[in-house]
């Protein structure tokens, strides 16, 4: 393949500003998946993993302020947004630090032999190992936590698996910076430069999912790129485990009653966040389902009055802004969908945060309003109309897998007295995360957190997000009736390394 250059483009422009690199040869994404799979035994002890991590946070932050500015300057996203961003992510490599420390995640089972037992139990001992080289593609609205020190990394770096990761396109010169502190941090505890690859260039992320010592891949985009890399995953003559991010339309439902209660908070709550970010959030609620009569007439007004108060804004390329103004054009055009604040083009290169409505029994059946239940990446968002609980059914009972669901509930509701319980059970089967009068933008970093949902949301039950994310770089192995001397510290009876464990049967803290 040729080696074209690559170049950091000003989305405020539309014009490039440097050469930063140029496109992987296959020759050079071999050779770095090889340097990742040869750093394989520098990330073995756990403790060296966790400074690393701990380490990697720190050289992070210290290079804060070059850092922001280069990202702003690639994404447009503002200091202030870019700069909790970072501490989210230096967090996140600390979160996980903490988690290497800890253990747990091995999961270590220790059963002795019982010949009472039918059938009997020889000697058994579990624990979970590294898979290897994961290959992760970057995402373009997160040019931190999604990207090459994102959660991906992070996690999979926490598993002790070397990382390969292939730059995003929108944010090149940020993917060197990043990199280069990152190995920094390596540096400073032997750890060689190969432990964290970059590559560039479309057809180095092919090559880089069909690369034979590539053990797993992690994705944050498109629906059509995500099973692009989904479908070359699995058609390997060795398969592995793909976990994508692609898409996700994050419904959310009003009730009539919350919306009698609180018509104005929940139409400037809906603005806030449908546009926040300028509407660049992979849980960006992009289908409303709100009540026809007064009290929706009411959210409508509110969500009117902040959307109109709304500044044009930049999207991540320009590529994204045309299809954004070509998106909405065409989901405009259909019958029966209206404009209250129309979007699109805001100038030049800014777009213009609009909604459309349209009667939800246009989305009941199947039809040339479809194209309304596809994620439209973007500020805007579609409020569909309802009449009756029926409509809200049959349009749920369409809408495919996402990362959220929300509903808002009256005060009643909420306290158990109406639909409330009901409309639970109508989406969890939906999403990976269910709110109750909240908002989908923003995604905490917590063990508890779970950030994926049924296809086309995420193409495997895991997440991206939170302290169980390790799981995806990790295998399970039994050892069977071997000596102690020949086991590796985690699984021997003395437990020096004082991991939490289950040992014949008993949970050990």
């Amino acid at each position: 393949m040729a080696a074209a250059p690559v170049w950091s483009v000003d989305p405020r422009t539309g014009k490039q500003r440097e050469q930063v690199a140029v496109e992987a040869t296959a020759q050079e994404v071999d050779a770095a998946v090889r340097a990742a799979h040869e750093a394989r035994g520098s990330l073995a002890d756990r403790a060296v993993r966790a400074a690393f991590l701990r380490s990697a946070a720190e050289e992070l932050q210290a290079a804060k302020d070059g850092l922001v500015e280069t990202a702003d300057a690639e994404t447009a996203l503002g200091p202030v947004r870019l700069t909790g961003e970072l501490a989210r992510t230096c967090y996140q490599l600390r979160a996980f630090a903490d988690i290497v420390d800890e253990g747990a995640f091995l999961d270590v089972v220790i059963n002795h032999p019982d010949d009472t037992a039918t059938p009997p139990i020889p000697d058994l001992r579990r624990y979970k190992v590294p898979l290897g080289v994961v290959a992760v593609y970057s995402a373009s609205n997160f040019p931190f936590a999604f990207s090459v020190a994102g959660g991906d990394t992070a996690s999979a770096l926490a598993a002790g698996c070397p990382v390969v990761v292939k730059a995003h396109p929108d944010h090149p010169a940020l993917s060197e910076y990043v990199a280069k502190v990152l190995r920094r941090a390596a540096a400073r505890h032997d750890i060689p430069d190969g432990v964290l690859g970059l590559v560039h260039g479309f057809e180095a992320g092919i090559e880089l999912i069909k690369h034979p010592l590539v053990a797993a891949a992690g994705f944050t985009g498109s629906v059509r790129g995500g099973r692009a890399l989904f479908d070359a995953a699995a058609a390997r003559p060795v398969p592995i485990p793909f976990h994508g991010e692609l898409g996700s339309l994050n419904p959310v439902v009003v009730t009539e009653a919350a919306a009698a209660e609180r018509a104005d908070a929940i139409g400037a709550g809906l603005a806030g966040s449908m546009t926040l970010g300028v509407g660049q959030f992979c849980v960006k609620p992009g289908l409303v389902l709100a009540p026809s009569g007064a009290a929706g007439d009411a959210l409508l007004k509110s969500l009117t009055d902040a959307v109109s108060d709304t500044d044009a804004g930049v999207l991540l390329d320009h590529r994204m802004r045309d299809n954004f103004v070509a998106g909405v054009a065409e989901r405009a055009q259909l019958p029966d969908v209206d404009s209250p604040v129309t979007p699109g083009a805001g100038g030049e290169h800014t777009v213009s945060a609009g909604f459309l409505t349209v009667p939800a029994s246009r989305l009941a059946e199947e039809g040339e309003h479809d194209l309304l239940l596809e994620e439209c990446f973007g500020p805007v968002t579609v409020v569909a109309r309802y009449e009756d609980e029926a409509e809200v059914k049959a349009v749920l009972s369409r809408l495919p897998g996402n990362l959220t669901a929300t509903v808002q509930l009256s005060e009643e509701e909420a306290a158990g007295q109406g639909q409330g319980a009901e409309l639970l059970q109508e989406l969890t089967p939906l999403a990976g995360r269910v709110l109750v009068n909240g908002w989908p933008t923003g995604v905490a970093v917590a063990p508890a957190q779970h950030h994926g949902g049924p296809y086309p949301a995420t193409t495997s039950t895991s997440t991206s997000v939170g302290g169980t994310a390790i799981e995806r770089w990790l295998r399970p192995v039994v050892y069977q009736s071997a000596p102690e001397a020949l086991l590796p510290a985690e699984l021997r009876d003395e437990n020096s390394l004082g991991l939490p464990r289950r040992f014949n049967g008993r949970l050990e803290r």
